[in-house]
């Protein structure tokens, strides 16, 4: 998409939902690679910074403190307390770029998403699902992940939320799940 005459239109947001593990970062990352009419919504979270994670571009790593900070004075549009860790979605990006007539993408929680749709009715939710548990299990184990059986519970509590969602893309392999994501993007853009 170009960026002329993004003044004249309003931004549209997408939030892409679904459990841990399934390739919602995959997929957006795939997706911006070939699509320039959008932005990515970079959370801020608690948790610790993974080996391979970038400052600033797949997260803001912060404390407790600050985090709670930003709670107190409103500057999320939604956030979550996911896995004993806390992430937020900061509201004057969000707003800036829509304003700006730029898409944003958000890569949340599924209790997020839909917290961001009651704030943002016009929002485009995207569901993303695993082919199978045992798939998901298997990418959560290769990903080095604790407390499977937690995670899996919250999995079926998120799979039961798929229906709140506007559209589901089953990610059973990436290319096939970026395309997908991407037509998705395009039908709304056109709307």
């Amino acid at each position: 998409m170009d960026n002329q005459g993004n003044a004249a239109r309003k931004g549209r947001l997408f939030v892409v939902s679904g459990p841990s593990g399934v390739g919602k970062s995959s997929i957006i990352e795939q997706f911006m690679k070939e699509d320039k009419g959008a932005l990515f919504s970079v959370s801020y979270t608690t948790r610790q910074k993974r080996p391979h994670e970038v400052e600033g571009k797949d997260y803001y790593f912060v404390d407790g403190a600050l985090f709670q900070e930003m709670v107190d004075k409103d500057r999320f549009l939604e956030w979550e307390n996911v896995h004993a860790h806390r992430y937020g979605t900061p509201r004057k990006e969000v707003a800036d770029a829509l304003a700006q007539g730029l898409d944003m993408i958000l890569d949340i929680d599924v209790k997020g998403a839909l917290r961001v749709q009651e704030k943002c009715s016009e929002a485009c939710l995207v569901f993303i699902e695993p082919p199978s548990k045992e798939d998901l299990v298997k990418r959560l184990s290769f990903r080095g992940e604790k407390d499977l059986e937690l995670r899996m519970k919250r999995v079926e509590e998120e799979l039961a939320s798929k229906h709140l969602f506007r559209y589901t893309i089953v990610n059973d392999t990436l290319d096939r799940a970026c395309k997908a994501f991407g037509h998705i993007v395009e039908t709304t853009r056109r709307q």
